[in-house]
């Protein structure tokens, strides 16, 4: 019987021992360069994490006992990474890639687009703690080119439904101009999606498409164009229509060139501009790719605003995410070196907290 009973426990353990790590850890991470991400820098600061948030963050020691403490000295203290544009989705191979993307630093990914069910899928795996990875929010799509207003607004009280907050995927033909149909149905779920209560997010990759969805009320752009040039006026106008926007730095020849002219353009007419990737492959490749892209027209400054209140405000979230400060949820990446000193030092990821609990070790 006692076999029996410890044979029992064995399996209990291992079934859900991974549900159990998962628990928020209270921490102090002491002697830590301290990127605030608001602009403010603590030279030699300390963080306590309670119950998965931030409790404080303050220059020197912190008085806090009985907890574990983690020395950061030579590094540096980031809020978690944050992807506001990628494409993930459950699948045999979910456990590797989720994984990746936490020693990358990403803590936080809003999804690419669909399928809904598999996004909505792995954010189920991963808050059950059947595996780890990164805070996922799920979004679906609905078909601008090859539909109907009506059955555009079935399609988004549909994934309202499922529980999806953000519909993004849909694209605007860039040239010559997104067709009559196109702009139709924009519209139509435009309408709807404030009556569902959703986000509605355009691929929209050239100056036309990219106003024609700024018109049609959009709340947010993936893309920044890359076929030809955005003016500081239109830039003004988003601005002024409150319309969030993703840089994402994918592109070759002239429409790399572009996008990141456009980009620049873009941030100082003051877009609210977040960073996504819009890619599959490999985090941390990809981050460095990023990083090389928005390296050509910003300052350290400027990207560590970009990357995390930016999109964090991007994806809805600015509460509780996207800066060190108390309240906040405890979404850490520890650096090796001074991320201000070159971008370089962002892939240098020693180790990364994600609500408080320590999700990749890499020290």
């Amino acid at each position: 019987m006692k076999k029996i009973l410890a044979l029992a426990f064995l399996v209990f353990s291992w079934s859900f021992g991974s549900v159990g790590s998962l628990a928020a850890q209270d921490l102090v991470i002491t002697n830590a360069r301290i990127i605030v991400g608001n602009g403010n820098v603590i030279d030699q600061g300390s963080i306590v994490i309670r119950g998965g948030r931030i409790a404080s963050v303050a220059a020197g020691r912190a008085d806090a006992t009985g907890v574990q403490t983690i020395d950061a000295r030579s590094m540096s203290a980031m809020p978690g990474f944050i992807d506001g544009h990628r494409h993930i989705n459950t699948g045999p191979n979910e456990k590797e890639q989720m994984q990746k993307l936490l020693e990358a630093g990403y803590t936080t990914i809003l999804s690419g687009g669909g399928p809904a069910e598999g996004n909505l899928t792995l954010k189920d795996h991963i808050e059950k703690g059947l595996i780890q990875g990164p805070r996922i929010i799920p979004s679906g799509t609905v078909n601008l080119a090859n539909n109907t207003p009506e059955k555009a607004r079935a399609e988004v009280q549909r994934l309202a439904g499922l529980g999806i907050k953000f519909i993004g995927e849909m694209a605007l033909t860039p040239k010559p101009a997104p067709t009559a149909k196109e702009l139709e149905n924009l519209r139509a779920i435009v309408d709807e999606s404030k009556k569902a209560g959703v986000w509605i997010q355009i691929h929209a990759v050239s100056p036309q498409a990219m106003m024609a969805a700024v018109e049609a009320g959009v709340p947010k752009l993936v893309h920044t164009p890359h076929f030809g040039w955005l003016s500081f006026e239109d830039a003004k106008k988003v601005v002024a229509a409150g319309v969030k926007q993703l840089f994402d730095g994918d592109g070759r020849g002239q429409e790399a060139g572009y996008k990141a002219v456009n980009a620049r353009t873009s941030w100082d007419a003051g877009v609210i501009y977040g960073y996504g990737t819009d890619t599959g492959y490999l985090p941390k490749a990809g981050l460095d790719h990023e990083l090389k892209s928005l390296n050509l027209m910003f300052s350290m400054q400027d990207i560590i605003k970009l990357m995390g209140p930016n999109t964090a405000s991007y994806i809805e979230m600015s509460n509780q995410l996207g800066t060190l400060e108390a309240g906040k949820l405890a979404d850490i990446v520890l650096l090796g070196g001074n991320p201000l000193d070159g971008y370089w030092n962002l892939l240098n990821t020693k180790l990364v907290i994600k609500g408080g609990v320590i999700v990749s070790d890499q020290r």
